[in-house]
């Protein structure tokens, strides 16, 4: 009776209907409704007089679904993170960013079989191209790593030929040892890749991998390890990243990661389509965030100058970094584990001084009106910042320690895309509002216009610019 009851909610659920009039015509649209969400295509059935099509106007997709995925849910409004059904705060507590990784990309938690597999070929690949370290070293010494590291991802297509659908089929990726193959090389590479930028940063020579450390270990050790024969990190640094890696390995359809599924829809190689997630990520609206927020602890300078950077906040004068975010109108679930983890690094390096600041500041926003009515509260980034610069993480690496674990939310995409028949290529329409059909004009009968095409000039052209003009 239970089930023929709930047979009949569904049948009910699928009739739901949205009507609309239209005002200029006075007609009436119904628009099927299912999983809360109306399909876009729909729309095309309502025409002005002259027979336009209307289109839903939604710049920066704030009321968009573009997809459907079972990868991660989020309740912004309740603070909830979950990975195929798992909440983060178990996820953080008790797994590994390894099985966390095989979790997003595969649906389920690996088996002590399937995660033995699974580490030893991520471990493999963690041996690069030879090409890669010749690539690498010709950057400048004050190149960004993360510049660096985007040019070496797209790089890498170039060096396997045969995973690009370009050149070897479209089809190559629906088989399904190839795909795991491109995710076992994109997974196990890019640590040592981000790992030989940070060595070239500092104008030390690359260590090779070690098979006998674990994912995060190996990590640290490519990246710290000088000329000790037995180097090993610390075990509690290696499990705090090992825990931000699993908190920044997925987070629904935010700007790269939506950037992967575009670039998929066009069918190009998934070496290119990481390499545009991470130049998405590279923006200081995305990944630079914790960089933003350590700056503005900075500025703050100490606990007594809080109270004014408040008020300077209200009345627009200062930017509050790290607080809010697009989807959660609470606390960010992420956010209080980092707080957790950011004492376990605090009792092991010492604490920094910018960490009373941030609590202080924590403390004020958090029971002030002005803030908690505009649902302003800590999100992942504010505490990040300040682990990292505690651990030794120059600012320019933080963008990196974000991009490392994503890439495993990334590939999920990638793959669920490639499954996913009711995809197709990109296509989003515009509102044209330019001009409509007008006559060349000859340029000898071109008026004026007010466009401005100055550029900045730099002191190294100072003598060519004054040769130039005389």
């Amino acid at each position: 009776m239970i089930r023929i009851q709930q047979l009949g909610q569904q049948l009910n659920a699928t009739k739901s209907t949205l009507t609309i009039q239209d005002s200029r015509s006075g007609k009436k649209y119904e628009i099927p409704i299912s999983n809360n969400s109306i399909k876009a295509s729909d729309l095309e059935k309502i025409k002005d007089n002259n027979g336009s099509i209307i289109r839903s106007y939604d710049p920066g997709y704030m009321n968009t679904v573009n997809c459907t995925s079972k990868i991660s849910f989020i309740d912004g409004d309740n603070g909830i993170l979950e990975y195929r059904g798992y909440p983060i705060e178990q996820l953080a507590e008790k797994s590994t960013y390894l099985e966390v990784a095989f979790l997003l990309i595969y649906g389920e938690l690996p088996t002590q079989l399937q995660y033995d597999k699974w580490c030893k070929k991520i471990q493999t690949h963690t041996f690069v191209h030879q090409d890669l370290y010749g690539l690498l070293s010709q950057f400048r010494y004050d190149a960004h790593p993360m510049g660096m590291v985007i040019s070496s991802l797209s790089a890498v297509s170039t060096l396997h030929p045969e995973a690009n659908p370009a050149l070897s089929g479209q089809n190559i990726y629906a088989d399904q040892k190839s795909r795991n193959k491109q995710i076992h090389r994109m997974i196990g590479s890019i640590t040592t890749i981000t790992a030989l930028a940070y060595r070239n940063r500092i104008g030390r020579q690359p260590n090779q991998p070690h098979q006998q450390l674990g994912y995060v270990d190996n990590f640290l050790y490519m990246m710290d390890r000088l000329n000790e024969s037995n180097y090993t990190p610390h075990p509690t640094i290696a499990k705090v990243l090992d825990i931000l890696f699993i908190l920044h390995a997925e987070h629904e359809l935010n700007c790269s990661t939506s950037a992967v599924r575009h670039l998929t829809s066009s069918g190009v190689d998934i070496y290119t389509a990481i390499a545009g997630a991470a130049a998405a990520l590279y923006g200081p609206k995305h990944g630079g965030a914790n960089e933003a927020v350590l700056r503005m602890l900075e500025k703050i300078g100490s606990k007594q100058n809080i109270p004014q950077f408040i008020e300077n906040v209200k009345n627009k004068k200062a930017l509050l970094f790290g607080f809010g975010h697009r989807v959660y109108k609470s606390y960010d679930p992420r956010a209080k584990i980092v707080k957790q983890l950011a004492y376990q690094v605090f009792d092991l390096v010492g604490k920094d001084p910018l960490i009373e600041i941030a609590l202080e500041l924590e403390n004020i926003a958090l029971n002030d009106k002005y803030f908690k009515d505009r649902s302003l509260y800590p999100n992942v980034d504010f505490y990040t910042g300040i682990i990292y610069k505690a651990l030794g993480f120059p600012t320019d690496m933080f963008p990196l320690l974000f991009a490392i674990p994503r890439i495993s939310g990334w590939l999920a995409h990638w793959c669920e895309f490639l499954d996913d028949p009711e995809n197709k290529i990109v296509r989003p329409r515009q509102n044209y509002q330019g001009y409509k059909t007008r006559e060349y004009v000859p340029i000898d009968q071109r008026k004026q216009t007010d466009a401005y095409i100055h550029a900045p000039s730099t002191s190294f052209s100072t003598r060519r610019n004054v040769s130039v003009k005389k």
